[in-house]
C-alpha cells in the first residue's frame, strides 16, 4: 500500500533502477582534482535508484550483470562473463537517469530516490557485485565528478 502510495504522488509512473554498462579499456573517476577511482578492462557502470526501488532489485541485477557474457572469446565471440575475460568494475551513482524530460525543456528529477534510500541501494548493490567474486571501485556518492573512459566497442547496455 505504501509503494502505490508513493508511486501515486510521482504522478503514476513506475520508475525502475537504472543502469547503463558500458564495455570499457579503461575508466577513472576525479573528484576535486584527484583520482578516486580506477580501473582497466571492465565495466563502467552508471546506478541511479528510483522511489520505490527494492533491496531484491539491487540483487538481482548485481547477479544479472556477473553473468553478462559481454566479452569477446577466443573465437572473437561475445561469450565471457566480466569473471571470465578477468575484468574489473567502476561503479558511479548518477540520479539523473531518472530525468523525465516529457514536460518542457526542464528535466524533473523527482522520480529519483531521495539520497538517503539511494546512497544505500547503491552501497547494497556494489556490496551484491562484490559478493559474487568481481572488484568494483566506486565514485563517490553526490560528488560532482569527472568520469572518464574508453569505450570498448563501444558496447553500452541499459537494464531495468
Amino acid at each position: 500500500m505504501l509503494f502505490e502510495a508513493i508511486i501515486l504522488e510521482n504522478g503514476g509512473d513506475i520508475v525502475k533502477m537504472k543502469i547503463v554498462i558500458q564495455r570499457v579499456a579503461h575508466a577513472q573517476t576525479v573528484v576535486d582534482g584527484r583520482i578516486v577511482s580506477k580501473i582497466q578492462k571492465g565495466f563502467l557502470i552508471f546506478f541511479g535508484a528510483g522511489i520505490g526501488d527494492t533491496d531484491a532489485d539491487c540483487v538481482r541485477l548485481a547477479e544479472k550483470i556477473s553473468k553478462l557474457r559481454i566479452f569477446e572469446d577466443e573465437n572473437g565471440k561475445t561469450n565471457l562473463s566480466i569473471k571470465d575475460a578477468g575484468g574489473e568494475i567502476m561503479s558511479v551513482s548518477q540520479f539523473t537517469l531518472l530525468a523525465d524530460c516529457s514536460h518542457g525543456n526542464r528535466p524533473s528529477f523527482t522520480k529519483a530516490a531521495p539520497p538517503q534510500e539511494a546512497t544505500r541501494l547503491y552501497e547494497l548493490f556494489n556490496s551484491e557485485l562484490r559478493a559474487r567474486g568481481l572488484h568494483v571501485e566506486t565514485g563517490i556518492f553526490g560528488a560532482d565528478m569527472k568520469v572518464t573512459l574508453l569505450n570498448d566497442g563501444p558496447f553500452t547496455i541499459v537494464l531495468e
